[in-house]
């Protein structure tokens, strides 16, 4: 059953509508004026707010503004006459769903009332539909048929819609932040933010002021107030990756956060509440540095509620076939190649790699060999230039000749134009710098070729 709140300083229209609505089946809330009615909207759940816009003390676009700040959930629809109509339609702007004029009759009302419930509904169709159609197309990102595949598909399913926090373990490479990213999209805080922060990459002397924000003055540099990533992350989920190498002061810091839900900005004693989402990732032992005193056992045990490992690339060789077959499309979608396919043969050899680098390096891979491919339509075995995919033992590298960096570098240079058949624009986003530069190399070098 639907809940209504009829405002208007008029008894005779309060009780006209009051009775006529719950005849219709709504439930029917009356205030007198706007003061009445903010009153009864902090103590019941209210559906549509029916206001006249000319009242005292607070007028209908007054209650308008008030009600979309605290409550947006809320419908709105307005009551007015002949000789107001323009600023009803200001309330329009505002965001009122519709206004009815004076005099009116109850089944017009009645009908307006339901037009709004219709829409209501057939909004909340369309979201749904476009969240599983999101769902779907960030699924599709991660891919895999093998049991453990299925078994992290099933494990976001499962926790999605919880706020439970997640820890992702798994070596580097195998696809930890695309989980947290499908665990966010398939939860009921889609629509809202998705922070990420690599732990590794954040000097220990600003972690503090990084995650929960700084006051201006609060420190040397701080010359304005900044929010922390948690307050960016309101409402949404956090990505905590790499979160072993959190500093040890930092960690209980971080446990009271995620315990009390509330921050507070260095140089300010003031608290902020948070709603986040936790996901936690790391990709080293640990349990093991628990028991080594360098990672706080109460923070593991806090963001520990759904652990979920990933198996190396490795162990699911399985994947590999639909993994090349998902990274051909993409590349070439991204390099605007209509036709590309990869030799049986490569396919065979690709299974058989060990792939030290998970999913990441047979990505990396799939994307240079298109490029090292050129005009041709099949990757073959030479254009996957595995050998440089492999750490090379310590004997072997003792035995490389010894040459200077320059060198080095006009022999890649080289043999990227001659993979790309002198097309120096493949050659540079082979190279990995802009068409500029390798011009100008080329200028330095003035045809002399690299030394054998």
């Amino acid at each position: 059953m639907k809940n209504i709140l009829v405002v208007d300083d008029d008894h005779s229209i309060r009780t006209v509508l009051s009775a006529a609505l719950n005849a219709h089946g709504y439930r029917v809330s009356v205030a007198e004026n706007g003061v009445v009615a903010l009153e009864i909207l902090k103590k019941e759940s209210i559906d549509l707010v029916v206001s006249d816009l000319i009242m005292p003390k607070i007028t209908g676009l007054e209650l308008l503004d008030m009600v979309k700040q605290q409550y947006p959930e809320i419908g709105f629809l307005i009551i007015t006459a002949y000789g107001t109509i323009e600023k009803a339609v200001e309330a329009l702007h505002k965001g009122a769903f519709d206004f009815i004029t004076k005099p009116f009759s109850v089944s017009h009302l009645q009908s307006r009332i339901e037009k709004y419930f219709e829409y209501e509904k057939l909004k909340k169709e369309n979201e749904d539909l476009r969240r599983k159609l999101s769902n779907v197309n960030k699924f599709n990102r991660l891919v895999g048929k093998s049991a453990a595949m299925q078994t992290i598909f099933n494990q976001i399913e499962v926790v999605a819609k919880s706020d439970a926090p997640v820890f992702i373990q798994g070596e580097s490479g195998t696809g930890k932040e695309l989980i947290a990213q499908a665990i966010h999209d398939a939860s009921d805080r889609a629509t809202k933010a998705f922070i990420k922060v690599n732990c590794a990459a954040i000097p220990e002397t600003l972690f503090e002021s990084t995650l929960f924000g700084h006051e201006k003055g609060s420190f040397t540099n701080a010359v304005k107030t900044t929010k922390g990533l948690f307050e960016e992350a309101d409402g949404g989920t956090f990505l905590l990756d790499e979160i072993s190498e959190i500093p040890l002061g930092m960690q209980a810091k971080l446990l009271r956060v995620l315990q009390e839900g509330k921050i507070s900005r260095i140089g300010s004693s003031r608290e902020i509440e948070v709603d986040v989402r936790v996901i936690a990732t790391t990709n080293r032992n640990i349990i093991k540095m628990v028991e080594e005193n360098k990672f706080r056992s109460d923070l593991f045990f806090r963001l520990n509620v759904f652990p979920i490992r990933v198996s190396p690339l490795r162990n699911r060789p399985e994947d590999i076939v639909d993994l090349i077959d998902h990274f051909l499309l993409k590349f070439k979608a991204k390099y605007k190649f209509k036709l590309k396919v990869v030799d049986p043969k490569a396919i065979n050899v690709l299974v058989q790699q060990e792939w030290p680098g998970n999913v990441r390096q047979l990505e990396n891979l799939i994307e240079r060999a298109i490029l090292y491919s050129g005009n041709d339509e099949a990757l073959t075995l030479q254009h996957f230039s595995l050998e440089t995919d492999h750490v090379q033992g310590v004997q072997e590298i003792q035995e490389m000749p010894v040459i200077s960096i320059a060198e080095m570098e006009k022999r890649l240079i080289f043999n990227a134009l001659k993979k790309t058949a002198n097309n120096r624009t493949r050659a540079a986003e082979l190279l990995g710098i802009t068409v500029r530069t390798l011009r100008n190399k080329l200028h330095e070098y003035d045809g002399s070729e690299p030394e054998e």
